[in-house]
């Protein structure tokens, strides 16, 4: 079997475990059966072994999961625009557009989550999202498939909200981290996909004042309390949720009164730092500072998590990019220095979204800013598809050596109407500071 490993995963370079995933992988099914999409929740009963959990260093795939033709679907168009052979200054940097009309994604897409796989002879490219239809009916969870991250294959719903009335996420689910790893908690024959997820649930938060709503950039100046979520598939496409210790099932619930998180937990990102050490990073805002922030919490299992507080608030000073504060962040470790990167969606003074970037030596803290006032990656000012904000990033490291080390931002993008796309950027070499929108393949 040849070997696979994903170019964008963080893992421990001290313990490898190998894994293979079922002999019949289920991807893409033409028409899936959506039963099957209302998935329990499952409570896990501690094992009697270690908890700690363990991940594979290269966070391999199953070759026959490249293979199968199941998962080989045929290509759907990715718009509900017509397509176009040429990069116009519009849709530069936009590589995955509103569903058809009708379809469940037609309304509203974000939320990417990227994954590439390499072969001996193939490169293979997941990227799990969120959308909404034209029926103005809940969030839910898709996945999309790609050869090259660039141009993507449509699938199918992967997971819908939750159905029981107490649950946290019967109103809207959004992917925010897969991670693949085995543990003694876990009783299956491999190593599974771990999902990470922000839900939304049907309570409102009520304590914010008008000044501090706008800054939500929602129109109807409804905000909802959201928690993180877990759920795990053998096949990153039927999954399960996992009950967490809240009594809602969330992995844990927001700060007391007057802590920084204690309106709503969002945009979990996990990342595997070492055997028995889980780091996740959230967002929240906090209404002392009136601000959003993102702070850190550490688990040894994926399950259990601790909280350790506030890590990386506003901006430095009036007019800066991220002046009323970050969120959404995405960390991934270096693999060139170990050093950890954290891009973030930033909120300036008049509420418009740019991406910025921070660094850490050991990602617990010591972060600061790649650059003070100036953004990595900000709103198209000629008109385009993003034209009025740019968010919810992703990083995927890339190959190359030390003078050609490329790395790619895939991000959410907000036009006129707020019209909805997911695109990608792609930096300039090794600099950081210096990333421009796709615009095709140099040949």
């Amino acid at each position: 079997m040849a070997a696979l490993k994903a170019i964008n995963s963080i893992t421990s370079p001290a313990r490898i475990t190998k894994f293979t995933f079922l002999p019949t992988p289920t991807w893409f099914q033409p028409k899936p059966n959506f039963q099957q999409l209302k998935t329990k929740r499952i409570r896990l009963v501690p094992a009697q072994s270690s908890s700690k959990p363990n991940t594979n260093q290269e966070n391999a795939a199953d070759e026959s999961l490249l293979n199968d033709p199941i998962s080989r679907i045929q290509p759907q168009p990715t718009s509900n625009q017509p397509p176009s052979h040429s990069i116009s200054s519009f849709s530069r940097g936009l590589v995955f557009d509103l569903g058809q009309k009708d379809s469940w994604d037609s309304s509203e897409i974000g939320s990417p989550v990227v994954k590439r796989y390499l072969s001996d002879d193939e490169e293979r490219w997941y990227m799990w999202y969120h959308g909404r239809g034209s029926d103005g009916g809940n969030e839910s969870i898709g996945l999309a498939v790609s050869s090259n991250g660039v141009h993507w294959e449509r699938g199918e719903i992967v997971l819908n909200c939750g159905d029981n009335w107490w649950g946290f996420d019967t109103l809207s689910i959004r992917p925010c981290e897969v991670v693949i790893m085995s543990s003694a908690k876990v009783r299956a024959n491999s190593s599974v996909y771990w999902l990470y997820y922000t839900g939304f649930g049907s309570e409102k938060i009520e304590t914010l004042e008008d000044s501090d709503r706008l800054r939500f950039g929602n129109g109807n100046g409804e905000i909802y309390k959201s928690l993180p979520g877990l759920a795990m598939s053998q096949d990153g496409r039927h999954w399960a949720r996992i009950e967490g210790e809240h009594h809602s099932g969330a992995l844990f619930d927001v700060g007391f009164d007057g802590e920084w998180d204690s309106l709503f937990i969002g945009s979990p990102k996990v990342v595997y730092h070492s055997n028995g050490d889980l780091r996740m990073y959230y967002h929240s805002y906090d209404i002392e500072k009136g601000c959003f922030a993102i702070g850190i919490a550490r688990s040894r299992d994926g399950m259990k998590w601790l909280k350790l507080g506030k890590i990386i608030g506003g901006g430095g000073g009036i007019g800066g990019f991220d002046e009323l504060g970050v969120l959404n962040p995405h960390v991934i470790r270096n693999r060139k220095d170990g050093k950890y990167l954290m891009v973030y969606e930033g909120v300036d003074g008049n509420g418009r979204r740019s991406i910025g970037m921070a660094i850490s030596s050991d990602g617990l803290k010591g972060w600061r800013r790649v650059e003070e006032n100036d953004p990595l990656l900000k709103r198209c000012e000629e008109g385009g598809w993003d034209s009025e904000g740019v968010g919810s990033p992703y990083l995927v490291e890339m190959d190359g050596d030390d003078q050609d080390h490329e790395w790619r931002l895939y991000y959410r993008g907000i036009g006129k109407d707020g019209r909805s796309g997911i695109g990608m950027a792609m930096s300039q070499g090794n600099e950081f500071k210096s990333f421009q929108r796709w615009k095709g393949f140099h040949l």
